[in-house]
C-alpha cells in the first residue's frame, strides 16, 4: 500500500516522501486507518515493524489539520534512549510541516530542566517523556494537559515490566477523559490487557508478528575491539566485490565520524543523517539508488525508509540495542529473493545484545574469526545466566532475658 493511498497533508506527505518512505508496513497499512478515524487502539507490534510511523503519522497528520494544538499529543516511553528515537522520527517527518516536538526525561542537568519548563509553559505539539520526569513537571504545575487530544504508550509492556504502572496511572489523572488512546506493546500478557481495560475505550485491536531474516541473507559475526573496526571493515570492503553498502551505526554523531574515516581511507561515501538539508538529504538518495555513490552510512531512524534494490552488504558497525532493529538492518539486502551479505561487530560489552539478537531469531550466526594481523579479538564465551534478584531475610537473635 502506497502512502499516497492515506490522503495525508501535502507538507507531511513530502516530507515522508523525501525520507524514503514509499510503500506502507502491515502495521502501518492496518493502524494509520484507525487512528485516522479517531478509533481507541491496542496494538502487538515489536521495533522494526514500522510502529513508530504507525501513530506519529495519523497523528501529526490530525495535528496538521488543528489551530489550537499546543500540548495537544503526548506519548510515554519506557526509556529516554526510546523517547530520543521517536523524537527523530519527528523531526525527520515534520521537516516541511511546523509541527514541534519537546523530549522529556530524568537524568539531565538543571539547564536542560529549566529549557524543558520554558517550552512547556509556551506548548509544543508533540510531547514525548519518560513517566518519572513527567510526573514532576505535572506536579509542579508547569504542565498543563487539560487540552490533549491524543495519548499514545509505546513499548507499553516494556513500561510495566519496569514498574511504571503507578506512575502511568497518576498521569493519566492529569489528562482529560476525553481523549484517543492508543497502547503498542511488543507482547500482550494479561496485566497488558488490564491497563489496557482502563484506560482506552472500545478499542479496536492489531497483532502483527515479527517476520524472520530472509533465507538469502549471509549472516556473519566478527568479535572485536572498537579500536579494530575500521580496520577490519578497510579489508572487508576492499578485498570483496560489494556493489553497494549500507553501515548502520548507533548515534548520528557516529555517523558523521565515519564519514569522515571511510572519506580519508579512500571510499567513496556518504553520511546520511538529519542535519543535512532537505536537498542534501535527496542528492545522497538519488546517488546512492543509482549506485555513484556505493557506500551509506546511517542510524536505525533515519534508514529505516530505504527500499533500494540491489544492496550487496549490510554492516552493524555497532550492535542494535532492540533485537527487532537487527531484522530490519539486514533485511535493506537480499530483498525480492536476491542474496546478499549482512556482518555484524560485537565488542566485548555488545554480547549480551548480540545473544538475544540469535535467541529472537533462533539461530547462531556465523562467526568468522579475525585476521591474525589485526590482533586479538574478544573471546566468544557463553553468558552467564543472570540470577533472579532474591530478597534475604533477616534474621535477629532473640536477646535473652535476664534473670531474675
Amino acid at each position: 500500500m502506497d502512502f499516497k493511498d492515506f490522503n495525508f497533508n501535502p507538507e507531511l506527505l513530502e516530507g515522508l516522501l523525501a525520507m524514503g518512505f514509499r510503500n506502507a508496513t502491515p502495521i502501518q497499512q492496518q493502524a494509520i486507518p484507525l487512528i485516522l478515524a479517531q478509533k481507541d487502539l491496542i496494538a502487538c507490534a515489536q521495533t522494526g515493524t514500522g510502529k513508530t510511523g504507525a501513530y506519529l503519522l495519523p497523528i501529526m497528520n490530525m495535528l496538521t489539520e488543528n489551530n489550537d494544538r499546543h500540548n495537544t499529543t503526548l506519548i510515554l516511553a519506557p526509556t529516554r534512549e526510546l523517547a530520543q528515537q521517536i523524537d527523530l522520527q519527528v523531526e525527520a517527518l515534520s521537516y516541511f510541516t511546523n509541527i514541534s516536538s519537546l523530549t522529556v526525561y530524568g537524568g539531565g542537568d538543571g539547564v536542560a530542566y529549566e529549557q524543558q519548563k520554558r517550552s512547556m509553559r509556551e506548548g509544543v505539539d508533540i510531547i514525548i517523556a519518560t513517566p518519572g520526569r513527567l510526573i514532576a513537571h505535572l506536579s509542579s504545575g508547569v504542565l498543563k494537559m487539560d487540552k490533549l487530544h491524543y495519548l499514545v504508550l509505546d513499548e507499553a509492556d516494556r513500561m510495566l515490566d519496569m514498574g511504571f504502572y503507578d506512575d502511568i496511572m497518576k498521569i493519566v489523572g492529569y489528562l482529560p477523559k476525553e481523549r484517543q488512546t492508543v497502547m503498542f506493546s511488543a507482547t500482550m500478557p494479561p496485566k497488558i490487557r488490564t491497563l489496557a481495560s482502563k484506560l482506552l475505550n472500545h478499542p479496536e485491536s492489531i497483532n502483527i508478528a515479527i517476520s524472520k531474516p530472509a533465507a538469502g541473507i549471509n549472516q556473519q559475526a566478527y568479535f572485536v575491539h572498537d579500536s579494530q573496526k575500521v580496520k577490519l571493515l578497510t579489508e572487508v570492503m576492499k578485498h570483496a566485490d560489494y556493489k553497494s553498502i549500507i553501515v548502520f551505526a548507533s548515534t548520528k554523531d557516529k555517523v558523521k565520524e565515519l564519514g569522515k574515516v571511510f572519506s580519508r581511507l579512500g571510499f567513496k561515501a556518504e553520511a546520511f543523517h538529519s542535519d543535512l538539508g532537505q536537498k542534501e538529504r535527496e542528492a545522497i538518495m538519488l546517488d546512492f539508488k543509482n549506485k555513484r555513490i556505493p557506500v551509506l552510512i546511517g542510524t536505525d531512524v533515519l534508514s529505516r525508509g530505504i527500499d533500494v534494490e540491489g544492496i550487496s552488504l549490510v554492516i552493524n558497525y555497532d550492535v542494535p540495542h532492540d533485537p527487532e532493529d537487527y531484522i530490519h538492518r539486514i533485511g535493506r539486502t537480499a530483498r525480492a529473493e536476491t542474496t546478499g551479505t549482512a556482518i555484524t561487530l560485537v565488542n566485548a560489552k555488545d554480547k549480551r545484545k548480540f545473544a538475544n539478537i540469535e535467541k529472537l531469531i533462533e539461530r547462531e550466526i556465523d562467526r568468522i574469526p579475525l585476521p591474525e594481523h589485526l590482533g586479538e579479538a574478544p573471546k566468544d564465551e557463553p553468558l552467564a545466566e543472570k540470577k533472579p534478584y532474591v530478597k534475604k531475610k533477616k534474621f535477629f537473635k532473640k536477646k535473652p532475658k535476664a534473670s531474675s
